[in-house]
């Protein structure tokens, strides 16, 4: 019998290689979708040569990436949440908002802050024009969570802007989470906890249509839909209750670490087939990501497992990934600006590549210990009254939030 919500034993672990792992994983897919973006509106024609399958896995799986991304949110905060409280149902709403606020705040207002200058500045690629709305419209967005609906409605902001279309998706669902909990996570039905499970399973089953049917052929609406990003929110939520209600076997765990890897890799490396095939058409193709991220998730959260060294630079770019996400727009322009005063050389493509993922990882890491995490930590301890105990002896520990392209 699963316990009830009350009764669900509290995750003990801290870090998980197997999240980080995805995390970087995601941020690796958006910064190179992002820097083929702009060599393709260059002209350069530089994956003539390369195998179509093989360009299709490395530069056109960023709204993949995206999905997996929002899988590991939900289930971080929804694992977090119980770890802090206890339970879902005796969340604080203050504690909950303060500890997101620490989080995500600093750097997005020093990001506002820089992007307003350069706008003022009149840098190139930076400002925003009135097309969209111009610079007021542009902060609205990004402080009422509807950058996705602008984009959606007045077309794309600069790069720097286009990113936060992630973020309005994810904190619009955590504005309302910690109150879905309080309303739904302690009701029963049939004696089971079932009520808020079943709303979170109503988000997974419109993500499909978020992306198909509701997105009436726009195509911006079929990636940056509330209702698509959502699903994969939900997905992790729902793979966090289950994990903290239920101990697998060993043969369990393998079995979920072995079809999810299956699923993910089937899904990036075919993505293209499946976006042409009904699942692509249908949407289900990111539903079946979803599925399988949660998969390999369970399996990692209970097998607590570690990262071979090969694979140690994805797992530290997924322990940065917000602050690489909000700051790599500035390094792909940067060494974009270079390529073209070079005069565009082929042979300095894999250098482009390399060298701008490389910086932005470094960009990321320094951003993270000298001001996000140090902010983090100090807005965090400014609230220590008036949250539990646990919540403080996790004081250090990061939040996840997004990574899009």
């Amino acid at each position: 019998m699963i316990p009830s919500d009350s009764q669900s034993p509290i995750p003990t672990w801290k870090r998980l290689d197997g999240i980080d792992l995805l995390r970087g994983l995601s941020i690796f897919f958006v910064l190179m979708n992002h820097i083929n973006i702009r060599l393709l509106g260059a002209d350069v024609p530089y994956t003539d040569y390369l195998p179509a399958q093989l360009v299709h896995v490395l530069v056109w799986n960023a709204q993949l990436g995206v999905q997996i991304f929002f899988v590991v949110s939900g289930f971080l905060i929804t694992s977090i949440t119980i770890r802090r409280w206890g339970s879902l149902s005796q969340v604080s709403l203050r504690g909950f908002y303060l500890f997101r606020f620490a989080r995500i705040a600093p750097l997005l207002f020093l990001l506002l802050a820089v992007l307003c200058s350069l706008h003022f500045a009149h840098v190139h690629r930076y400002v925003v024009t009135a097309e969209t709305g111009g610079l007021g419209r542009a902060l609205l967005a990004v402080l009422t969570l509807h950058v996705n609906e602008l984009q959606i409605h007045r077309g794309y902001l600069p790069g720097n802007w286009d990113i936060l279309w992630s973020l309005s998706i994810e904190e619009m669902f955590y504005l309302f989470f910690p109150l879905a909990c309080l309303l739904f996570a302690g009701k029963r039905l049939l004696g089971r906890s079932i009520v808020f499970p079943a709303l979170l399973f109503v988000f997974v089953i419109l993500g499909p249509f978020g992306r198909t049917l509701f997105a009436h052929g726009n195509e911006i609406a079929e990636d940056y839909s509330y209702l698509g990003g959502m699903e994969g929110i939900s997905l992790g939520c729902l793979t966090a209750l289950v994990v903290s209600r239920r101990r697998f076997s060993r043969g369990v765990v393998f079995t979920l670490a072995m079809a999810g890897i299956v699923i993910v890799s089937a899904s990036l490396i075919f993505s293209w087939q499946a976006y042409r095939d009904w699942l692509g058409k249908t949407g289900v193709n990111f539903t079946v990501l979803g599925i399988g991220t949660c998969m390999f998730i369970a399996a990692a959260a209970q097998s607590e497992w570690r990262s071979p060294r090969v694979l140690a630079p994805l797992v530290r770019m997924g322990r940065y990934s917000y602050e690489i996400y909000l700051t790599h727009m500035f390094v792909v322009f940067t060494f974009f600006g270079l390529f073209l005063d070079a005069g565009k050389p082929m042979r300095g493509v894999p250098f482009l590549f390399v060298s701008a993922i490389l910086v932005s990882g470094l960009l990321g890491a320094g951003v993270a210990n000298f001001y996000s995490e140090p902010a983090n930590r100090y807005l965090r301890s400014k609230s220590g009254g008036n949250v539990p105990a646990i919540a403080l002896a996790v004081a250090k520990e990061t939040a996840v939030t997004s990574v899009r392209p």
